[in-house]
């Protein structure tokens, strides 16, 4: 949990920062970019899953 609450205070203060310097946002659209992420973990986490019985037939 302290990595989550890390995550989101760094993600304020760079965006806020960002915002500040009148800089564009340092991410997608908001729906797109949620998506994109969820995608990420999603495929990360299948490939965690798979990946010990993709292990197993070679073997």
């Amino acid at each position: 949990m302290k990595i989550v609450i890390l995550s989101l205070i760094t993600g304020f203060l760079v965006g806020f920062l960002f915002a500040l310097l009148k800089l564009p946002i340092p991410a997608p659209p908001a729906l797109a970019g949620i998506i994109g992420i969820v995608g990420i973990y999603l495929g990360f986490k299948t490939f965690e899953l798979i990946t010990p019985f993709i292990q197993n037939m070679m073997k």
